[in-house]
């Protein structure tokens, strides 16, 4: 018996390390950043941000994660994300977690800074919010390359950061409650919608979304956000983003000149290895995003529903389905990177699908891609916030608070329009010129 008991004894540690490795998603971690309650509300001063909007009621620390997720193929790769932890805490009590999904991003490298996207996610954290922020696959300091759009491997990325933290909370003394809401703009917003549908349709049983709120994201891949394609567009330089991303998942062409045309053919691939900016790649391409690609492909992609591509588009867009969960869709009209018809879309979708728990939220007619963001995560915050004080399906917010957004929103929207007026007199004159110089070398 006493001899049982010992290899019993001697086993059992070995055993736990068996069954832990099975679990484990947690490779490292790293506190790299603090903020301070006085830092925050300093900078919100400094931005003009009022607290009512914006509270700050925590200092926050950040932690950058290292963890294991899937590749597209199924094997075990490292990804990095941040996680933004609110301190000064008197009670210990469990706070909620956003999961919140940053917009596109080329360049492989990511730093820890009080701005852009991460400055959403502190203002979460400031007032009471868990916050995990994946990086993705590729991006940060993960193994592979950027999958841009493709829902598995990003959906995957988030639930593995989550099943991360979760290994994490312990050994920092940090308690999460049962709220698991999700959001991001842009990309993020595309990020968002499929990882809402992949846990509903897939991982129900170990996550409970109690809501998420998709922002300016592109959820119809194949239908309305395919017409950028094929026009004057502002960022050209998505669409090869997105091939590149699709090919290494699906395997479209054995040599990329089957698809691309020369020069692209050979300028492209280097671009896209994570070391040039989107605004760098955009100014190097035609502004008509289609015109890098072969005549005869393109001709084959508008005749053929099943050409590979298109496939891949459709197979990714996740605009189609039935939230079971409350669901906010923010937007602008006036946005000109990820047409404002991708929320209608979906909208329209989901309703006649069946779904009663989604929403739609225009943020304003005016304001484009980069003005709507704050805006949208403002109403995305009271939605997540309704939820805190007991609502089942959430609400728009405090009357006063909306109020104060408002006036934010129609002093940036007027700027906006006088952007844009300034900008649309500035090519005016400059086709006039180049009309004129085309007319006089014809006469010559």
């Amino acid at each position: 018996m006493r001899i049982v008991l010992f290899l019993s004894f001697l086993c059992t540690p070995y055993l736990l390390l068996a069954q832990v490795s099975k679990t484990t998603h947690l490779i490292r971690y790293e506190l790299v950043e603090t903020y301070t309650k006085e830092t925050l509300q300093q900078k919100w001063k400094e931005q003009g941000v009022p607290e009512a909007v914006a509270p700050v009621r925590y200092s926050i620390d950040v932690y950058e994660i290292i963890y294991k997720t899937k590749w597209h193929d199924g094997s075990t790769i490292k990804a990095s994300g941040l996680y933004f932890v609110p301190t000064d805490s008197t009670t210990n009590e469990p706070m909620p977690m956003v999961c919140y999904h940053h917009g596109t991003q080329i360049k492989k490298e990511r730093k820890v800074r009080l701005g852009g996207e991460q400055a959403i996610c502190v203002g979460f954290a400031a007032d009471g919010y868990l916050v995990a922020r994946p990086d993705y696959i590729g991006l940060g300091k993960g193994e592979g390359r950027h999958l841009y759009h493709h829902v598995p491997t990003q959906s995957g990325a988030s639930m593995d950061l989550l099943r991360a933290i979760k290994e994490l909370n312990p050994r920092i003394n940090v308690a999460q409650n049962d709220l698991l809401f999700a959001t991001g703009y842009s990309q993020g917003g595309h990020v968002t919608m499929g990882f809402h549908k992949t846990i509903q349709e897939e991982y129900s049983e170990e996550f409970k979304i109690t809501a998420s709120a998709p922002m300016s994201g592109a959820y119809d891949l194949a239908g309305v956000q395919e017409e950028t394609m094929f026009k004057e567009y502002s960022h050209p330089g998505y669409l090869p983003y997105l091939f590149f991303s699709f090919q290494e998942v699906y395997g479209f062409y054995d040599t990329i000149s089957e698809i691309l045309k020369a020069p692209y053919d050979t300028i492209l691939p280097s671009l896209y290895e994570g070391k040039h900016s989107m605004n760098y790649i955009n100014r190097l391409i035609p502004s008509v995003p289609i015109e890098v690609m072969r005549p005869e492909v393109v001709a084959e992609y508008l005749a053929n529903d099943d050409f590979p591509f298109k496939k891949a588009l459709k197979e990714n867009s996740v605009h189609d389905w039935q939230p079971e969960q409350p669901m906010l869709l923010c937007y602008c009209q006036a946005d000109e990177q990820v047409t404002y018809k991708n929320a209608l879309i979906a909208y329209d979708k989901m309703k006649e699908n069946g779904s009663d728990l989604v929403r739609i939220k225009h943020v304003n007619k005016h304001l484009g891609h980069e003005d709507c963001a704050m805006f949208a995560v403002m109403h995305t915050k009271m939605f997540f916030d309704s939820f805190r004080k007991g609502s089942k399906k959430g609400n728009a917010g405090p009357l006063g608070k909306r109020f104060l957004i408002g006036i934010g929103k129609a002093s940036v929207a007027k700027k906006a329009k006088k952007r844009r007026r300034l900008s649309a007199q500035a090519l005016a004159a400059q086709k006039a010129v180049a009309s004129s110089e085309e007319e006089k070398n014809s006469q010559e």
